[in-house]
């Protein structure tokens, strides 16, 4: 099952979803081939510290953040890739890696990678390293508010 609070917040908005139970797996292209879905269509988080702020960077699968472009995309002076001790306790009922890219259930900015805005929906870490919620991306627009913007390179 998604993260409690994930699974409490899509039903209370009524957001339709399924969620796609697959072997164990830690990377994002690890998790897209077990769940069968492309890399590109498979969203990962990735924690960065834009200048010292902690933020979510939500990008597909099979692309890495590439920080000059987020440093000028969010205007900050510096932006790195966070630590897992600086992160774990704000997520407390998800598996380190797996968190969902909601940002706004735990006070978090989210910005996006613009590739992942041309899919119809959009696929992501449920709080495991076992399962995935795939959803309308309208709905997580509407519900997250993200960023949109450049900042990833395909691999």
């Amino acid at each position: 099952m998604p993260a409690k609070r994930l699974k409490e917040f899509l039903d209370s908005h009524n957001i339709k979803y399924i969620v796609i139970s697959h072997s164990r797996a830690f990377t994002a292209q690890e998790t897209a081939i077990s769940a069968h879905i492309p890399g590109k269509e498979l969203a990962k988080t990735v924690m960065v510290k834009a200048d010292g702020k902690m933020a979510m960077a939500v990008l597909p699968a099979s692309y890495k953040v590439d920080f000059d472009l987020l440093r000028k995309a969010t205007g900050s002076g510096r932006v790195e890739i966070a630590n897992e001790k600086e992160f774990k306790d704000m997520f407390p009922e998800c598996e380190i890696g797996a968190m969902p890219p909601f940002g706004n259930l735990y006070g978090v900015d989210v910005f996006v990678a613009r590739s992942l805005t041309e899919d119809k929906e959009i696929a992501f870490n449920a709080g495991s390293h076992r399962e995935l919620v795939r959803m309308a991306y309208k709905d997580f627009e509407r519900l997250v508010k993200p960023k949109v913007m450049e900042f990833s390179v395909e691999t």
